[in-house]
């Protein structure tokens, strides 16, 4: 029972990490040419496009995605917090928005980690590492503005790192169902 449990939580996230994406490439305006942004695009349409009438854009935003993506947080947080023995008391708007987050984080983190084994290996023009540096920018710009440039050394995504671990821990002691999410 505990591995099914497990396929099916790593279906619920990979799902609603790929929705996070897709929101995040329009928030970011990224280039929809792209080889990876076209698998996001194809792979999120079917579960947003449920949505698409009722909810409508806002400038270059679709909310459909984010519709779809808390409903799947929603599904999540209540299925399986009863199979896993721990229970909420009521699901409310603020269980799906830290769901959401906590997703993004660690969403987040593996592109910068990925991001950064991909800078040394990769040699020249990469398409998927376009995406990421696309994607990582509105975050990691804010601290490379703050931090000097040490010729060719960057020390952004360690302060990216250490920021969100600080948070993580934060938010572990103050919200108690945040390890649980």
């Amino acid at each position: 029972m505990e591995a099914i449990l497990y396929l099916v939580r790593f279906a619920f996230d990979a799902l609603l990490m790929i929705l996070i994406v897709r929101f995040w490439l329009q928030w970011v305006k990224a280039d929809f040419y792209n080889p990876l942004s076209q698998f996001i695009v194809k792979v999120s349409n079917p579960s947003s496009c449920s949505f698409t009438p009722c909810y409508s854009r806002f400038g270059w935003l679709r909310f459909s995605h984010n519709v779809s993506g808390l409903s799947y947080s929603h599904v999540k947080i209540f299925y399986f917090g009863r199979f896993s023995g721990r229970k909420f008391r009521g699901i409310s708007l603020l269980h799906w928005i830290v769901s959401i987050n906590k997703t993004s984080g660690f969403l987040l983190f593996m592109i910068m980690i990925i991001m950064a084994v991909m800078s040394r290996v990769v040699q020249g023009y990469n398409p998927t590492l376009a995406i990421f540096y696309q994607l990582t920018e509105p975050f990691l710009n804010p601290i490379r503005r703050i931090i000097p440039n040490l010729g060719g050394l960057d020390l952004s995504m360690i302060v990216a790192f250490l920021i969100m671990n600080v948070i993580n821990i934060l938010l572990s002691s103050s919200l108690p169902y945040w390890s649980a999410l």
